[in-house]
């Protein structure tokens, strides 16, 4: 069953969970199970996907019930009018702690044309372990609240490995040696990027909403470990905006 964080007539968000693929695509097509799958048979009736999240990212995702809604709130995320803000786990503490990474970036195909790509970030808590690795007797990691300004495939994901701070448990962009740290140390088996607030428009109503989606146990774990605390919904733990 997956965790339905709201549910109207008109559109639908859940909590997805980290690992399970959105929908069958040429580049997933080999897992037993499908979000869009499980939801329309836990909810009736059909759904549209009105964006996306990557298969090892876990948080908010918006559905739609009908394709006009689908439309519309694709409307808001091309029109860069949805908010959105993920909570992130990396290598390092980066420098400055604020700031805002500004590089272009391909779409799926690596070869292909880059196109603008900005992501803002705030360092929120770090902590270092007095584990040794390569040359180094104690790691340094910090836990980001990052707000991607543009939509571009794995931008969050490829923006910090651009700035030498890559997302713990990323697979394709991250460090190996410590995203095996975490399994081993600290039984962390899943990327830590959580899409963990989302600001739009209700497509029908136009009533301002904001969801946020708890995190998972593994996840709340590991904050809890290094005695990180999530930010409080104040104007302090909002990145400012490009005008």
């Amino acid at each position: 069953m997956l965790d339905i964080l709201h549910q109207d007539d008109a559109l639908i968000a859940v909590n997805k969970p980290a690992g399970l693929p959105v929908h069958r695509s040429a580049m997933v097509n080999d897992a037993e199970q499908y979000l869009v799958d499980v939801l329309r048979e836990q909810v009736g009736g059909n759904v549209y996907l009105a964006h996306r999240l990557d298969r090892a990212t876990s948080g908010v995702l918006l559905v739609a019930r009908s394709s006009e809604v689908a439309a519309a709130l694709g409307e808001q995320f091309m029109g860069r009018d949805v908010r959105k803000q993920y909570l992130v786990v990396v290598r390092g503490w980066p420098e400055p702690g604020e700031g805002m990474v500004d590089y272009p970036l391909p779409g799926s195909r690596e070869t292909g044309p880059r196109r603008d790509a900005r992501t803002r970030y705030r360092t929120l808590a770090t902590t270092e372990v007095p584990i040794a690795l390569g040359r180094y007797p104690q790691q340094r990691y910090a836990l980001l609240l990052a707000e991607p300004e543009t939509g571009r495939f794995r931008q969050i994901r490829k923006h910090l490995a651009h700035i030498h701070h890559p997302v713990i448990g990323d697979c394709q962009h991250g460090r190996g040696d410590h995203n095996r740290l975490y399994k081993q140390h600290f039984g962390c088996h899943r990327m830590l990027l959580h899409a963990w607030r989302l600001d739009f428009r209700h497509p029908a109503s136009g009533e301002a909403m904001t969801l946020e989606a708890p995190l998972d146990g593994e996840y709340g774990a590991l904050l809890e470990r290094f005695g990180w605390a999530l930010p409080g919904n104040t104007p302090d733990n909002t990145l400012p905006r490009s005008s």
